[in-house]
């Protein structure tokens, strides 16, 4: 099948671009243009019109490109005209009378680069991350991954383990020889380096995950502190009600924000209390999940009433700042203790400070985003299997170390196929679904 989609974003532009890749895409452009297919790779003006009665639809740029030189591997064609919607309709719907042609499925252009083998998965992946980068950090991550460091590494770590497996087999398949001595050794050392290399990987704090994700910042506390106002300070816009009722806010609030080209999600959250309100009690539980979950605790508290006792306390243990806020009714210093705690005082009525509190968000994201690794884990996808491998690769060890063979070749092959699946070395249908359903239609 030959197929075809907007790559553009839908709406009015200026310019927009239909996108046809397969066997029949030479066809299409003679059957619109009424000419024969232009010089490759340059582009040329053409008119496009109706197939059957040859009425102008559009003017534009055509470009040709024949497989197996093209992105999708594939013969291949951009039709480039003006972006009214009527016009992309218009072409679209003389594209889909010609035979063997229909409408492309999100991503289904960038899979077909990766079964034609123009790209591996990790490189299909770094794609959509570009598309949908939102901030500069991510726009970075998504550009590192597409280098190919990512998937270099772990090719390299996959040749070692198939070089291992080698071994083992031979000393499977002739088992009256014994494997010479430095092949022993080299087993265990070079099993030993893929295993520590992965765990290394592992351990990165998951800043890659969190960087595509957005850094999760928990704004929480009691009722009444002002959670409601920060948030809707930060964001510089009315995202939560705001009242003096206490327990206004019963579910949690969020928002997506750019900070100095860090992906943000803040959360505002139940302020907590005792309650016998049912719906407030389950609010109140969602709060503390949300803290449990974030990468940042704001723990919001009232200047003139400020009790960190009990939950309030255990919230500022760990990646915690306590904002203390209605500072312009304070009267009185605030009591030595709270001096141990990573605070802020605030006035949000007064707008008195927000921007040391904004300063204290920017230094805890940059700490936290800290990473001149090449390697990033950049989906939940890639951790499994890399946790996974590590799992074979620890019973291989343990098996190597009683000479059990037989059963360790199974170990290694698993943990092959786990660095595989990761760069797409095996057969992998049963994830290709899940990964290319989350590009946009025409990429």
């Amino acid at each position: 099948m030959t197929i075809y989609a907007l790559s553009t974003g839908p709406g009015t532009s200026g310019v927009a671009i239909i996108r046809i890749s397969g066997p029949d895409a030479s066809r299409v452009l003679e059957l619109l243009t009424g000419k024969e297919t232009p010089t490759p790779r340059l582009a040329t003006l053409r008119k496009i019109n109706n197939i059957n009665t040859s009425e102008l639809i559009d003017e534009g740029i055509i470009l040709w490109f024949p497989g197996p030189q093209s992105y999708t591997g594939e013969d291949m064609a951009e039709i480039h005209i003006h972006g009214s919607k009527a016009s992309i309709l218009a072409v679209q719907s003389e594209i889909s009378k010609i035979k063997n042609c229909r409408l492309a499925e999100p991503g289904e252009f960038t899979k077909i680069a990766f079964q034609n083998g123009k790209i591996n998965l990790l490189k299909a992946e770094s794609i959509a991350d570009l598309i949908s980068a939102e901030t500069e950090i991510q726009r970075l991550q998504a550009t590192k991954m597409m280098r190919g460091k990512s998937s270099e590494k772990f090719n390299e770590l996959r040749e070692k383990l198939l070089k291992i497996l080698s071994f083992v087999e031979a000393k499977i398949d002739f088992p009256e020889e014994d494997l010479p001595e430095e092949n022993l050794k080299k087993i265990k050392k070079d099993s030993s380096y893929v295993l520590n290399e992965i765990k290394k990987i592992l351990n990165d704090q998951r800043v890659g995950e969190i960087i595509r994700e957005g850094f999760k910042i928990a704004i929480v506390g009691p009722t009444n502190a002002g959670k409601s106002s920060l948030l809707n300070n930060l964001s510089n816009r009315e995202v939560a009600i705001v009242s003096e009722i206490a327990g206004t806010t019963r579910d949690v609030v969020e928002t997506h924000l750019n900070i100095d080209g860090y992906p943000v999600i803040i959360s505002d959250t139940a302020g907590i209390r005792e309650s016998k309100n049912e719906i407030e009690k389950k609010g109140i539980k969602l709060s503390l999940k949300k803290a449990e979950n974030a990468d940042l605790k704001l723990v919001v508290v009232d200047a003139k009433s400020i009790n960190l006792s009990g939950f309030l306390n255990d919230l500022l243990k760990k990646d915690a700042i306590l904002v203390i806020n209605k500072s312009d009714l304070l009267k009185e210093k605030l009591d030595s203790e709270i001096s141990k705690f990573n605070h802020v005082l605030i006035s949000l009525k007064d707008n008195l400070n927000i921007d040391k509190l904004i300063l204290k968000i920017k230094n805890n994201l940059e700490s936290k985003f800290i990473s001149e690794e090449d390697i990033l884990i950049t989906r939940e996808r890639h951790r499994q299997h890399l946790l996974q491998c590590v799992d074979h690769l620890n019973n291989f060890s343990n098996k190597n170390d009683k000479k059990d063979f037989d059963k360790g070749a199974e170990d290694l092959r698993l943990a092959t196929r786990q660095l595989g699946m990761i760069v797409g070395k095996v057969d992998v249908e049963e994830i290709l679904g899940s990964i290319f359903n989350d590009f946009c239609i025409g990429k």
